[in-house]
């Protein structure tokens, strides 16, 4: 079920900053306290193929977030511990060694699961041993989330494991959304920063496509 035009979850998670030090954040009051936009974006598995790529190509971005009002946040199941680790880790050697946004660490999976993106591809109760049998990974998929300056979610996204992210598309979201805040206008296909939006009603919809 979507969460678009919802409040973010406010629930404290785990996380570890890029010094190592322990720390607890809750998303929702991350924008609302500090009247910034959040991007928080869920990868796999520490120490794998395709997240590391991500992580980095978020950290090349962050000077751009940080331009646009937007707190960048990562985040997966592995513990803190483990997020050290790879932080740790030469990027030469598959590790996230320079990325400096703190990283969520839902071990018990309280968020991800409130979210819906884990994957989960069946649950069973076992009577032998009185307990419930996940059948899949039970990791997050590369799910995304902007929240606004509210705390309401105005974009989310998941892709399937092997699919990474484009990150300029969540820079042009950021954008897009920004500008329907100070202009009140509405952003159509393909919109840029820069370029033309439209008033939302019917003749400025006949005159933007007679012009594209």
């Amino acid at each position: 079920m979507s969460l678009v035009g919802k409040k973010f979850p406010s629930i404290a998670i785990d996380a570890i900053s890029e010094m190592g030090d322990n720390l607890k954040i809750n998303i929702f009051e991350e924008a609302v306290n500090n009247n910034k936009k959040v991007l928080l974006f869920w990868y796999p598995k520490d120490f794998t193929f395709v997240c590391p790529t991500e992580l980095h190509a978020f950290q090349a971005a962050l000077p751009e977030f940080e331009q646009r009002n937007t707190i960048v946040i990562g985040a997966s199941c592995d513990t803190n511990e483990v997020h050290f680790a790879w932080l740790n880790t030469a990027k030469n050697n598959g590790g996230i060694e320079g990325v400096t946004y703190p990283i969520l660490a839902d071990t018990n999976r309280n968020l991800s699961n409130i979210l819906g993106i884990l994957d989960v591809e069946s649950t069973s109760y076992s009577e032998d041993t009185d307990s419930i049998i996940i059948e899949g990974s039970n990791v997050t998929y590369r799910a995304t989330y902007l929240i606004d300056e509210t705390g309401k979610i105005f974009h989310e996204s998941v892709n399937d494991m092997p699919l990474g992210r484009n990150v300029n598309e969540y820079l042009r979201m950021v954008d897009a959304y920004t500008h329907i805040q100070q202009k009140g206008e509405v952003c159509p296909a393909n919109w840029e920063a820069g370029k033309e939006a439209m008033s939302a009603d019917r003749k400025s919809t006949a005159e933007y496509l007679s012009l594209n």
